[in-house]
């Protein structure tokens, strides 16, 4: 299909992807670790120069009625503990976390037509870390994170540049940003899936779970055990 193409034609979009050689085995994962598949993974991303953020990740939360949102996030730390992200904490993301922490993050990276989802629990993380990593940031973020009352009704685009102006006005050329009502969230797994797309739509899912019970699961023929207590299996496309 052409870059022209129009909305009535959504239907016959088709993307070419892996072929059958290159499919997304149990074989080929070298250490049965999600964390470990990620790291791999990302480091294809990090060097596939068309993925200009690889760490953007559709964030899905509910709030107290049972409703969902979702937003993208940027991932600033994936370790053996989680995914971390930074947010205000007044946000909608926030105020729903602090409602009902269970949360997912979906990651597509098209060039290498892969995905991963996560489903976990969504944590603070210390004050002491979010100010490390605040002040890290561009001293121009620092203030935009403080001018905005995330998620807020406001009157108009120019009552945030008001705001902004009255901050740097404030603090002068070189004055410390405090931190605002702002910081970071660790993600903690307990579902990390990871999907291959292949051309005949026959696509490769590979699934690790960890928690209460599932090694309980394990009968070596559809569910795996693999390291650190996960275990992991593969689901139809």
């Amino acid at each position: 299909m052409s870059q022209s193409a129009s909305i009535e034609q959504l239907s016959a979009l088709r993307l070419k992807y892996h072929e059958r050689k290159d499919a997304f085995l149990e074989e080929n994962i070298k250490i049965k670790d999600p964390f470990v598949v990620f790291r791999d993974w990302l480091n294809d991303a990090l060097n596939t120069k068309e993925i200009l953020e690889p760490n953007a990740a559709a964030l899905a939360t509910v709030n107290a009625e049972g409703k969902p949102s979702n937003r993208f996030v940027l991932v600033k730390e994936a370790t053996t503990e989680g995914f971390t992200f930074f947010t205000n904490y007044g946000s909608r993301k926030a105020e729903d976390i602090a409602r009902n922490a269970n949360v997912a993050i979906a990651i597509y990276w098209l060039p290498l037509r892969r995905s991963i989802r996560i489903e976990g629990v969504a944590e603070k993380i210390s004050r002491d870390a979010s100010l490390k990593y605040f002040h890290e940031r561009p001293r121009a973020s620092q203030i935009g994170a403080a001018a905005s009352p995330q998620s807020q009704r406001i009157r108009s685009r120019s009552s945030l540049d008001e705001v902004e102006a009255e901050i740097k006005a404030k603090l002068g050329e070189s004055g410390q940003v405090p931190l605002p009502n702002w910081g970071g969230y660790l993600v903690r797994p307990s579902l990390i899936e990871f999907w291959q797309g292949q051309t005949d739509r026959l696509h490769d899912r590979i699934r690790f779970r960890r928690g209460p019970g599932v090694l309980d699961e394990v009968d070596g023929e559809l569910i795996h055990k693999g390291e650190n207590e996960w275990v992991y299996e593969r689901l139809a496309p």
